[in-house]
């Protein structure tokens, strides 16, 4: 999306789809909850020690994403113990996992000091990095906004037609 696509009265931004998923995700502790969720910590304790993060702050965001659906509450009982919670992905949840690959990406690039990536990702099969890329429909990599045309829903983006601006 760029600004100078479009004019701005031709789409709903009460209806805008960044916004909504940041209401959704776009507090610190919900991404870096879900971070862990990603990289398999699912219980209360483990992602308190995990993030350092007040119990009551992760009490909050964890009954959040829950909520939204993002997570799922599954009981377990250790044995000798009482009833506890492990918080599991929904496929709701796993669909974000390359918008959280696109932020470690970009503070990968512009906050490391010595370049070095903090976390590596690698393809569990083959063993090679992985990485998040723009690709449209026919398989052409999209290198950035000024590659893209923003239309308002509905419309059909192919027409080929050169918006105002």
């Amino acid at each position: 999306m760029t600004a100078d696509t479009r004019p701005a009265e031709e789409f709903d931004r009460a209806r805008c789809s960044v916004g909504g998923t940041l209401a959704v995700v776009g507090e610190k502790w919900s991404l870096l909850v879900l971070r862990e969720a990603f990289l398999g910590v699912r219980r209360f304790a483990d992602l308190q020690r995990a993030l350092g993060a007040p119990r009551a702050v992760l009490t909050d965001r964890l009954a959040s994403l829950v909520a939204s659906g993002l997570l799922v509450r599954v009981p377990y009982r250790p044995e000798g113990e009482r009833q506890r919670h492990e918080y599991r992905l929904t496929d709701k949840g796993r669909d974000l996992y390359p918008a959280l690959v696109a932020l470690m990406q970009w503070g990968d690039r512009w906050l490391t000091d010595d370049g070095a990536a903090p976390l590596e990702l690698a393809h569990r099969d083959c063993g090679e990095p992985v990485s998040l890329a723009l690709r449209c429909a026919a398989g052409h990599d999209v290198a950035g906004p000024r590659e893209v045309r923003a239309t308002p829903a509905g419309r059909a983006a192919g027409t080929g037609a050169t918006p105002p601006g």
